[in-house]
């Protein structure tokens, strides 16, 4: 299978996986469209390409994640000198109202720092171990698990339900009667009666 074959074989096959994954990765479509364009050039325009579809598949991923990371320090960098150069730009919040899951997730996993959302992705979309993780990002296993604690925790506290949002848990209590008095005690025998 020469290198065009297995492009096109990848992209029609499993084009769609690769688009969900850089997706959860980077938290928009466009974004993620761009990603896989970028790691599918970068691993079909070098002179050693994969042969078997996996491990082309393979690759692209690797492509994929490696990429991202690379993009995310490039944009800490220019975040850090881009007052210098550009006019901030108004950030516009998002309208109250009822929002899907599927966006307050995608919406969570942009508040993850990129190695903590990297290991989300890898160990909840990608469903590898913890040994597989680190090897794929080429980290220790217990800074793996320190990420995966972090990000857990960051998302449960991000996707709560907000108890003042919340109809049943804001209603007032419904009144209980009040508890019948206790009944006098009945006197032994030997007792007078008062």
């Amino acid at each position: 299978m020469n290198g065009e074959d297995a492009l096109t074989e990848l992209v029609r096959e499993r084009g769609t996986a690769l688009l969900r994954y850089a997706s959860l990765l980077v938290g928009e479509r466009r974004g993620a469209e761009d990603l896989v364009q970028d790691a599918l050039v970068k691993v079909f325009a070098g002179t050693r390409r994969p042969r078997d579809i996996e491990d082309v598949e393979a690759y692209v991923r690797r492509a994929i994640l490696t990429l991202y990371l690379d993009s995310y320090r490039r944009h800490r960098r220019w975040a850090k000198v881009r007052h210098l150069f550009v006019v901030p730009e108004r950030v516009v919040s998002e309208p109250d109202g009822v929002v899907s899951a599927r966006v307050d997730v995608t919406a969570a996993l942009r508040t993850l720092s990129p190695r903590e959302r990297a290991c989300v992705v890898l160990r909840y979309y990608m469903d590898l171990s913890v040994p597989q993780i680190a090897e794929e990002l080429g980290i220790a296993q217990g800074t793996v698990k320190r990420y995966l604690s972090d990000a857990n925790a960051a998302l449960a506290a991000r996707l709560a339900p907000d108890p003042s949002q919340d109809p049943v848990a804001t209603a007032d209590p419904v009144p209980t009667a009040d508890p019948v008095p206790a009944a006098d005690p009945v006197p032994t025998a030997g007792e007078a009666h008062p």
